[in-house]
């Protein structure tokens, strides 16, 4: 008898580790994990080289589907996400941010900002994101922030966003980005101006 309750105990046990990991790993759970996952950390902006490539196993496939990412492939392609300012501190819609960044190692690129779910807030503001086309050649810079500061010549709104993240799309990188990002990449500072709750 107790050798059936100790193989029930671990079939239980097993299932509840291999449900419990795919949950995690595929970021369904905990409710509202973000895509800022992976081995690449280059000055705070993860990424995971494996998506979009050969080497993605079941679970980046299920994350990437999960957050409606739809990769391309790493040669047309490569995503990195943000969840925090310069500071270390989470991103929230309560607080002010200055973006700066330069020429990046790719054929074209955009900046995003997501909510909490991996969603494009639910507001009218039509200023969700920057690209190479409205920043121009050399060193740039954007505002983040619930509303339009007086004078910002380039806007990310955070309204509605709540806690949210960034994500940075390299569009055709070059090679030396696949093959050292961490020497190839100079990514955008996120910089804390201001909060609205710390005044």
């Amino acid at each position: 008898m107790r050798r059936i309750f100790a193989y029930l105990a671990a079939m239980v046990a097993g299932c509840a580790l291999g449900l419990g990991s795919a949950l995690w790993l595929a970021g369904l759970w905990p409710e509202g994990r973000s895509l800022a996952f992976g081995d690449v950390d280059v000055g705070g902006w993860r990424s995971d080289f494996a998506i979009g490539s050969q080497a993605a196993d079941p679970y980046t496939r299920a994350r990437v589907a999960r957050h409606g990412l739809l990769a391309l492939a790493k040669s047309e392609a490569v995503y990195f996400t943000r969840l925090v300012d310069d500071t270390g501190a989470p991103l929230r819609e309560a607080c002010t941010y200055r973006l700066t960044g330069g020429a990046m190692p790719a054929g074209w690129w955009s900046v995003t900002l997501y909510d909490g779910a991996s969603m494009l807030p639910a507001n009218t503001d039509n200023a969700l994101s920057i690209d190479a086309s409205g920043a121009g050649e050399g060193a740039w810079e954007a505002v983040i922030a619930p509303t339009r500061p007086d004078g910002a010549a380039r806007w990310i709104s955070s309204r509605g966003a709540g806690t949210f993240d960034l994500t940075l799309r390299l569009y055709t990188p070059d090679p030396a980005l696949l093959a050292t990002p961490k020497t190839a990449l100079s990514p955008p500072k996120v910089e804390l101006v201001t909060c609205k709750d710390s005044l």
